[in-house]
């Protein structure tokens, strides 16, 4: 007896702990239980799985339009999808240990095929709740069958099968993404080689149509490219609105010195930008190249575009090569301009500082205004005979006659080599 009682008071409970084993017995023969019918419901369903398939692509041919395409396009592709996400799915019902490996790899797969086909995940994501619905709705329709006293047990893991629904959704909506984001940069990385390609005029004959495709721009029309440059980003973004008017179709590509617009434009001439940009774009420099046939021209075009571009001032502008063509000359020949302005303006260039700058000010005032000494004396804020007798010194010191008018373009273009060349 004295044997027997000891067991007794050494189990004796603390204040909490006398429900508490009960209440976990209760709970894992009920799980049990319940996993018993599942398991049962489920190797029913696993037998039964094409007939389950065939109600699933029912429905969602029915309420998905993307799903009747793809069983249209592929009706046999799209079956063995949908029976491989499903036996994988109840099989995972009924040995998740082992299963559920197997199951993840499948779901990821098809999300990421399908992102790269394009389904959108709107449409996936509704079939696969749709298939965890129908898989629930089978379960309960065959213990309801067979062991209709057993569905208050089959509620117990009711959340467990729909935790494995949303575990799978949120595995195709990853998979899904991460495809899409690997897609859209592929996307790009090809429209920006294309672009590329066509600035430097390195394109192949052979790729036009597909640059055209991925640029939405027809491959033969009239085209011209924009060079923009600004102090800073936000700068060079600011000056693209003020580089091509609205209503021209526009392909940007960021380039390392400089931003170029492939502007479409038609029948009509060049762009005209606005003569200096303000706002954000303030200090930009904007240069329009001429006029090219077809998308084959582009690379001429930008060529051209940084030309107009070198000709604009340092301190911000917009220059269209057109209206500039003297100076696109000098620019294109930076040695001969050097060796122009030297022979023409050297006895100019070798005076003082001072009275250098003011006799090389005045001819460019005085060409600036045409030939009128009275017009540039004004601009000078001197007398019209200073104005001519400095234009003497000139003539003097360079041996070139103003009234000349082969002089008078060789100064000019003399002139437009110094500023532009000086660097």
């Amino acid at each position: 007896m004295h044997h027997a009682v000891r067991p007794r008071t050494a189990l004796r409970p603390g204040p909490a702990a006398g429900p508490q084993p009960r209440t976990r017995r209760v709970r894992s023969l009920i799980d049990a239980d319940a996993l018993h019918v599942l398991h049962r419901a489920a190797r029913v369903l696993l037998d039964d799985l094409p007939d389950l398939t065939d109600r699933l692509l029912a429905v969602l041919q029915e309420q998905e339009p993307a799903y009747r395409a793809a069983l249209e396009s592929d009706r046999v592709g799209t079956w063995q999808e949908v029976h491989r996400s499903l036996r994988h799915s109840v099989t995972s019902l009924i040995d998740p240990r082992s299963a559920r490996d197997a199951a993840r790899r499948c779901s990821w797969k098809i999300g990421a095929t399908r992102a790269e086909q394009g389904l959108p995940l709107d449409a996936l994501l509704h079939a696969f709740r749709l298939g965890g619905s129908l898989v629930w709705q089978g379960l309960v329709e065959e213990t309801s069958r067979t062991a209709p006293e057993d569905l208050r047990l089959l509620v117990h893991v009711a959340s467990d099968v729909w935790n494995f629904v949303d575990e799978h959704c949120t595995l195709v909506a990853d998979a899904y993404r991460q495809v899409e984001r690997q897609l859209t940069w592929r996307r790009e990385n090809r429209v920006r080689l294309l672009a590329a390609a066509l600035l430097d005029g390195t394109s192949r004959i052979a790729d036009l149509p597909e640059t055209a495709q991925a640029l939405d721009l027809p491959e033969h029309g009239r085209y011209a490219v924009v060079a923009v440059a600004g102090p800073d980003p936000a700068g060079c973004a600011g000056a693209r609105a003020a580089a091509v008017p609205e209503g021209l179709r526009v392909h940007w590509h960021t380039g390392v010195e400089a931003d170029y617009g492939i502007v479409l434009v038609g029948s009509g001439d060049p762009p005209e930008p606005a003569p200096r940009p303000d706002g954000p774009a303030a200090g930009a420099r904007i240069g329009v190249g001429g006029v090219v046939e077809g998308l084959a021209g582009i690379g001429d075009a930008r060529r051209q575009a940084d030309t107009a571009l070198g000709i604009c001032p340092v301190d911000g502008g917009a220059v269209r090569l057109t209206e500039h063509l003297p100076a696109a000359l000098v620019i294109t020949s930076p040695e001969l301009g050097r060796a122009l302005a030297d022979r023409v303006l050297g006895p100019l260039l070798r005076l003082e500082p001072g009275d250098r700058d003011v006799l090389l000010e005045t001819l460019a005032t005085w060409l600036a205004c045409d030939g009128s000494a009275q017009r540039a004396g004004e601009r000078l804020y001197c007398h019209r005979n200073t104005v001519l007798n400095r234009l003497r010194r000139c003539e003097h010191l360079t041996g070139r006659s103003l009234a000349r008018p082969a002089d008078v373009v060789e100064i000019s273009l003399a002139l437009t080599a110094r500023r532009l060349l000086r660097e």
